[in-house]
């Protein structure tokens, strides 16, 4: 597999952990639609709330693919459970420490390395979804501090987290240009968590809408100059579709387990159904899409650690594993059949995380219209 050669030891560790640390609650973590506060703990010491921030700042520094490797080897056991490690760490403190100030990382990434402290991160609202650029909350400058209102909904971790990335327009004629981004803190007056959702997946994933009723934020709290949170957001984009593309992978692999065991040893008409070429097929298929996402997966790992341009090929490596996981996980309920289709196995719940991976961090059209503008960009028309 990709990257196994030099991580193999690393990724035997991680699935080791997340076996028998991960897996046993998440079942019920789905059930219950409740993100395990035990599972807090356990991340917490294993440093998984800062994969890749420097020991400086509690963390344990880890590059792109080991990363990747861990946000995998979670969503193979529990989909709620990697894609709320995922977003704390892609979208909530990556973005304060690669664009806060020195003060923002020390407030706001230097925290109490006993406790699990998580970050959401506030950008689609309810009319502003795949239209990023279409944020309607406000934040108006008095003096030394904005005064912020309007509503953000989808957010992860909404009711689990203590502090919350936020984007609110600043310049109501600047289009993008006028869009800022705000370091929140829960308690603040006027900030307040709303309806919980009722998801299809992810259920042990916390999410819901987050509320401004005249919230104060002081000037300090901003995160780089006015206009600059458009652009932020998208940079943070890029990396936090590598983690959804491996979330993807994820559940991809656990899915596709179940089902080349159950084949091997479920008999119809006498003999396993792994004998029969109908299920064979399948199995190959789905082995095949695996490892050619695993390819795009890791290898845009790669190229952000190494600081290349890695945004064509990360919104690749999101659309292409997420329509494999659709693929793979679908095809394990039909080797299954009837079992398939029972939380009996762990298929149907993942086929229902599944569908996350095709919606975050931008849509698998939107992904479409990224990959395809960059290779518009790239041809050289002669006048």
């Amino acid at each position: 597999m990709f990257a196994d050669s030099e991580y193999t030891g690393f990724r035997a560790e991680v699935r080791a952990f997340c076996e028998s640390e991960i897996a046993p609650l998440a079942a019920k973590a789905d059930e219950e639609q409740i993100f395990p506060k035990e599972n807090l703990e356990k991340l917490q010491k294993k440093g998984w709330w800062k994969i890749q921030l420097p020991e400086e700042y509690g963390g344990i520094n880890y590059n792109t693919v080991q990363y990747s490797i861990i946000v995998e080897e979670l969503c193979r056991v529990c989909g709620s459970t990697g894609l709320t490690v995922a977003a704390h760490n892609s979208l909530g403190v990556g973005p304060i420490y690669s664009f806060g100030t020195p003060e923002q990382r020390d407030r706001y990434l230097k925290t109490d390395s006993s406790q699990a402290v998580l970050v959401a991160f506030g950008l689609t609202e309810p009319q502003a979804g795949s239209d990023a650029g279409g944020t309607q909350s406000v934040a108006v400058r008095n003096g030394d501090h904005y005064v912020l209102n309007g509503t953000k909904s989808w957010i992860t971790s909404s009711n689990l987290c203590k502090y919350a990335i936020v984007t609110a327009r600043t310049d109501k004629s600047g289009g993008v240009k006028g869009i800022s981004s705000f370091i929140l803190e829960k308690g603040m007056p006027g900030f307040s968590i709303g309806k919980k959702e009722n998801k299809m997946g992810c259920r042990g994933s916390d999410t819901a809408f987050m509320h401004f009723d005249d919230v104060h934020v002081p000037v300090e709290n901003r995160m780089g100059a006015e206009g600059e949170g458009f652009k932020q957001f998208m940079i943070t984009l890029d990396g936090g579709r590598i983690s959804i593309g491996a979330m993807a992978l994820g559940l991809s692999v656990g899915a596709f387990e179940v089902a080349a065991k159950y084949a091997a040893t479920h008999k119809q008409f006498g003999k396993p159904i792994g004998e029969y070429q109908a299920i064979q097929w399948k199995l190959a298929d789905m082995a095949t899409r695996i490892e050619a996402a695993r390819g795009l997966i890791y290898g845009a790992s790669v190229m952000k650690d190494k600081k290349q341009n890695y945004s064509q090929q990360s919104a690749m490596a999101k659309l292409y594993a997420a329509e494999v996981c659709n693929f793979v996980t679908s095809e394990a309920i039909g080797v299954l059949g009837g079992d398939g289709y029972s939380p009996r196995y762990p298929v149907e719940r993942m086929y229902r995380d599944m569908k996350l991976t095709e919606i975050g961090e931008g849509t698998s059209e939107i992904q479409r219209m990224v990959i395809a503008r960059a290779i518009l960009k790239s041809i050289k028309v002669d006048a």
